[in-house]
């Protein structure tokens, strides 16, 4: 049965330590999903359904729970030149931090961060952001109930839209929770 649920959490990285906060998703805009659909991490939804609306959750995934280890692999250097417009470098988009859309060979999308920069190539890693990390939720369920047909047509539908439509920004309208989120917008 698919459940439509809405939840408020702070998402911590590396918390044993400092306790770095990475994400969070407050009640006036919460992280909403419908279960089952494969759009939220399993270990993330395997610990959510069974909390009650109005209970609040509190716990932790493994690095493997989560995005797995950071795969060196995944770190491509590729020529500057592949970045530029009409000949010039896109140094308005493309710096140190910066997540960019990129395409491969067979037209998929995908979204990698810039890690370096020098004079000849632009060192892209494809892992996700918190790949290699464990991450803690702490937060309250604020909506727990089943699904309605529509409701599972639409979040099918925004799913469709592929990773990247909010640009890295998901509070610009591309539904939100990207820490929760498979795409890692």
């Amino acid at each position: 049965m698919n459940k439509y649920i809405t939840v408020a959490y702070r998402l911590y990285t590396d918390w044993a330590s400092e306790g770095e906060m990475v994400e969070e998703a407050t009640d006036q805009h919460p992280f909403m999903f419908i279960s089952e659909l494969g759009l939220t991490l399993d270990s993330f939804e395997a610990h959510i359904v069974p909390v009650e609306k109005g209970h609040s959750f509190d716990f932790t995934l493994s690095v493997d729970e989560a995005y797995g280890p950071h795969l060196q692999e995944l770190v491509q250097e590729l020529p500057r030149s592949a970045f530029e417009i009409d000949g010039k470098f896109d140094d308005k988009h493309i710096y140190e931090g910066a997540v960019v859309p990129l395409m491969n060979e067979e037209g998929q999308h995908f979204p990698g961060t810039v890690a370096q920069i020098t004079p000849t190539t632009v060192t892209v890693d494809l892992n996700n952001p918190l790949a290699g990390k464990e991450l803690r939720f702490i937060g309250r369920v604020l909506e727990n109930r089943e699904a309605t047909p529509e409701e599972i047509r639409e979040a099918l539908r925004e799913a469709s839209c592929g990773c990247g439509s909010c640009d890295g920004n998901c509070e610009s309208g591309c539904g939100g929770g990207c820490g929760g989120g498979k795409c890692g917008c």
